[in-house]
């Protein structure tokens, strides 16, 4: 049996363990016969709302919470459909949620869900909005006293969080099968198909790697309309961007739309050198097709500037990602690059850019039909914030800033915005168009190594992008893709453990012994930018949103501890969402003190 698990994980999984006795699940759900509990002449109801997949954090925390004084009662949705539903239209007290950091930068861990405009936020705070803008600009080793003000905010003076724990990234896959050396586990980047391939290579034309995914309700094929568990990976693979991440969270162009990219002197200025070896690809009759339309220039323009614009489409969820995005432009003189130094100091622009070309830029070109990348003849990107703002890089490698056809998507999006009616319009994207049955007309254009053919219920079927960096280290291995959606975990360990599935991406800590007793899996484990933690609903009449004292009651209830034992201690502490990107030492303990002090206060306030 294989087993790769980085050293540091080891380390933090036995101090974990040392640090508290393990307990079964059942064990960390009883109240001790010793233990203490608040007492209350009359016991707050809270509503509590998770999906099925929450059952043990669900179970945990009423535990945690009735045993302090309160009378939990859960709402548990069957799907995460049913889950979002209620969220959004705020029927709860508190909600299990989740967030990953797939850009690798703590502005994504904050923006989208805390700041007064953001796309998953139900915070109104000025302090809190000053905070994550002020961090925005500046460098790593400036803003790490900035999110730490920021965490005191949202956990210690308002308590809008309650955290849980940060989990481990982890992935199994069948080394009979799957050549271990092309299978990439990223801290943040979705999982890439391109490397994949099987030991014998011959099978890569002939069979369909088969991978699997909780969610069938795709929210959106259109980049910027989702930003979820549904569609990260797959519009991951469909579409290229500017930029990629590394396994380690590094920006690079390696596999990218660029063939490189530089910043000059002030981060204000990003410079981006496109390659002329991608077109899109197409459905007809079932198979990806050769557009032989190339992606170019005028489609990275359009593609960010319609992420960055709420209003480019209804239900647009990723544009406070790309808000410092002020312009994108075309590059039409090539003496900017020789004039313009880099942010370091070290050189030219265009001196950086040519590092990685075959030939150097002998003339910048605007239009699509005069780039031959071979011949010297570049299409460059410039693109400029609203200001000094250089985690823009890590917001271009997100899903959100793929790159789609202009010209496609226009011809699909022929609807009234402002009287957009979602039972009768179709817009680019949406699974109906992909869906086999009577409203399968596929508009798909993708310009990454995949696309989309069809889907059902029961799985989605992908083809190579037959014009995708054909000839280079980049383009796709395997033809076929097929991601089978199974929702309950176990059932996605047991096709694995059959050979019904060779890869399981997102694996929970407690199947990791399951993986292990398998002769042909191999178990791939580190850490990641995932984070769960308690929502509270601050955007309402309930009682939770009008007093902090009752929130911060609810606070330190909650024993982290207890919660990673219940899951063989492979559970890391966190405090917000920040916590896996910078080192604040912040840490909530459960303080049964502070739960009544903070329980008095809210009693006392609404006498």
């Amino acid at each position: 049996m294989k087993r790769k698990l980085l050293p540091f994980l080891t380390i933090a999984a036995s101090l974990s363990l040392a640090a508290c006795d393990i307990q079964t699940e059942d064990e960390a759900n009883t109240v001790p016969e010793d233990s203490e509990s608040v007492e209350t002449s009359e016991k707050i109801s809270l509503e509590l709302l998770g999906s099925a997949a929450d059952e043990t954090d669900l179970n945990i925390v009423r535990d945690q919470l009735n045993r302090n004084g309160f009378d939990v009662t859960l709402n548990t949705q069957p799907d995460y459909a049913s889950y979002r539903s209620l969220r959004d239209a705020g029927n709860y007290d508190l909600s299990i949620a989740s967030w990953t950091t797939v850009t690798g930068n703590p502005d994504y861990a904050v923006r989208s869900l805390f700041t007064s405009n953001g796309d998953n936020s139900i915070i109104d705070d000025e302090e809190v909005d000053a905070l994550i803008n002020e961090a925005a600009l500046q460098t790593p080793d400036e803003y790490t006293e900035t999110y730490d003000e920021l965490e005191h905010e949202l956990v210690d003076e308002e308590a809008y969080i309650v955290p849980l724990y940060n989990s481990l990234k982890a992935q199994a896959f069948n080394h009979d099968l799957l050549d271990p050396d092309t299978i990439r586990l990223s801290k943040s980047r979705a999982f890439a198909w391109e490397p994949v391939s099987y030991n014998d290579a011959s099978m890569n034309e002939s069979e369909s790697l088969m991978l699997t995914q909780t969610m069938s309700d795709l929210t959106s094929l259109d980049p910027i309309k989702g930003n979820d568990g549904s569609i990260n990976q797959l519009n991951t693979n469909m579409y290229v961007r500017l930029v990629n991440l590394t396994d380690d969270d590094e920006v690079v162009s390696d596999g990218s739309l660029s063939y490189s990219h530089a910043i000059a002197e002030g981060n204000s200025d990003y410079y981006f050198v496109l390659r002329d070896d991608i077109n899109f690809a197409a459905v007809e009759d079932m198979e990806a097709v050769d557009t032989g339309n190339m992606v170019s220039g005028s489609d990275v323009i359009y593609s960010l500037n319609r992420a960055k614009n709420s209003d480019a489409v209804p239900d647009h969820r990723t544009y406070s990602l790309h808000e410092h995005i002020d312009t994108v432009s075309l590059l039409s003189d090539l003496s900017e690059l020789e004039e313009t130094q880099l942010t370091d100091g070290s050189g030219s622009v265009l001196e950086a850019l040519e590092t990685e070309l075959d030939a150097p830029i002998s003339s910048v070109v605007e239009s699509a039909d005069d780039v031959n990348n071979e011949a010297g003849n570049y299409q460059v990107i410039k693109l400029t914030t609203t200001e000094p703002f250089p985690q823009v890089l890590n917001y271009l490698a997100h899903q959100s800033a793929g790159i789609v056809s202009q010209e496609q998507v226009e011809s699909i999006n022929t609807y009234d915005i402002d009287n957009f009616d979602i039972t009768t319009d179709v817009p680019y994207g949406d699974q109906r168009a992909v869906t086999e049955g009577d409203t399968y007309d596929n508009h798909l254009y993708a310009s990454g190594p995949y696309i989309m053919i069809q889907k059902n219920d029961y799985e989605a079927t992908f083809q190579k992008n037959p014009a995708y960096m054909n000839g280079t280290e980049n383009e796709a291995n395997i033809a076929n893709v097929t991601v089978r959606f199974i929702g309950d975990e176990d059932s996605a360990l047991s096709a694995l453990r059959s050979e019904e599935i060779d890869l399981m991406y997102g694996l929970g800590e407690t199947k990791y012994e399951v993986v292990e007793a398998e002769e042909n899996l191999t178990l791939q484990s580190r850490q990641s930018n995932g984070v769960k933690y308690l929502m509270i609903n601050v955007d309402s009449d309930r009682e939770v949103a009008q007093s902090a004292d009752l929130r911060k009651s609810i606070l330190y209830s909650i024993n982290q501890d207890e919660i990673s034992a219940a899951y063989d201690g492979l559970k890391l502490k966190t405090y917000t969402t920040v916590t896996p990107l910078v080192d604040t030492d912040n840490e909530l303990i459960p303080d049964q003190s502070k739960v009544e002090e903070f329980y008095q206060n809210y009693t006392n306030s609404t006498k």
